[in-house]
């Protein structure tokens, strides 16, 4: 099984995963997404896009700017994805999936 580099492309299973939040994304962005969120879940402590790029090897990587674009300057739907993650959990709802524990 090949080894894949976390600059190159995100791992495919995340990125299975997580297709139904892509079309908020611009495919460059989402690429980028990714890496964040694989970031994300290997970090340990505080999740800033620095210990994100960090934990990837990114973090010195020439274009690591890009990636703190993703947040304050890509174009993304932030509605977009609020109505996917609600489609997605009536979808589970409907299915007779376990309920989901809400924090209040």
């Amino acid at each position: 099984m090949p080894v894949e580099r976390m600059g190159d492309t995100a791992p495919t299973r995340l990125g299975s995963w997580m297709e139904p939040f892509s079309a908020a994304f611009t495919a460059p962005t989402w690429q980028h997404v990714l890496v964040l969120i694989t970031g994300a879940i290997l970090s340990p402590g505080r999740r800033t896009v620095a210990a994100v790029l960090r934990v990837t090897g990114l973090d010195q990587g020439p274009r690591f700017t890009n990636y703190h674009r993703v947040l304050n300057r890509n174009r993304w739907s932030s509605l977009r994805l609020a109505r996917c993650l609600c489609r997605l959990l009536g979808d589970c709802q409907k299915l007779g999936a376990a309920s989901l524990p809400v924090s209040g």
